[in-house]
């Protein structure tokens, strides 16, 4: 690859390798490296490994500071979301990682440039080879630019709140949660139920919907907002 796009790259990823050829080596995918096997040209699977774990490792961090009141079981699904093939492409698509890709010709051909997988394998590279040329501190900071770790935002994505509630309440032995319908308003056709939910007969959420489980839901959602909040 030349210079210039490298530079172009380094750029987007705001930062400068010392040694570039780590970089090359993580753009190059194994179709690439296949057809090039006379030269030695090493593919990004290493890279890939270590960039696996070092994701690993900064989105745990991440979450373990930022969401205080989510039990490990919910930290773990959020961990997964984060760290999918949807979220790495969206990276790489943020980068326009795939016209940096070292592709066979099959792959070419093939639309490899826009593949998730290929794509996504390549952003933890990159992340690998940012490790390696400069440490933990530079490859964390990638990773916390382009991923969102905010426990209120995945609340409002979770759609069963009931469950989350009942996990996070469970942390603590003895403890229960019991929703209670407190009124009702509208039509019969076009009903709208109110709900509080209790923990140990203390009201700690209130919510609304056009059913029944639809108002236990968000009151649960009410709470663990709440929750968030005052953590």
């Amino acid at each position: 690859m030349k210079q210039p796009q490298l530079e172009v790259l380094m750029s987007q990823l705001n930062y400068t390798f010392k040694n570039t050829a780590l970089l090359e080596v993580a753009l190059t995918h194994s179709s690439y490296a296949n057809e090039n096997q006379s030269k030695g040209i090493p593919s990004n699977e290493r890279l890939e490994f270590l960039g696996d774990a070092v994701l690993g490792v900064t989105v745990s961090k991440l979450l373990y500071d930022s969401a205080a009141n989510l039990p490990e079981g919910r930290m773990t699904k959020l961990r997964a979301e984060l760290v999918c093939e949807a979220s790495l492409t969206s990276i790489a698509h943020k980068l326009d990682l795939g016209q940096y890709i070292k592709l066979g010709k099959g792959e070419e051909k093939g639309g490899g440039r826009k593949r998730p997988s290929i794509l996504a394998d390549a952003v933890e590279a990159v992340i690998a080879a940012i490790y390696l040329d400069g440490g933990f501190a530079p490859a964390a900071q990638l990773i916390e630019r382009f991923l969102s770790v905010d426990s209120n935002q995945f609340l409002q994505k979770n759609t069963d709140y009931k469950t989350a509630l009942q996990e996070l309440i469970q942390v603590n032995p003895g403890q229960l949660i019991s929703y209670q319908i407190k009124g009702e308003s509208g039509p019969d056709h076009m009903k709208v139920f109110t709900v509080e939910v209790l923990l140990n007969d203390v009201t700690i959420g209130l919510g609304e919907g056009k059913s029944k489980k639809l108002a236990e839901q968000m009151a649960a959602k009410a709470a663990l907002l709440k929750m968030h909040e005052h953590s």
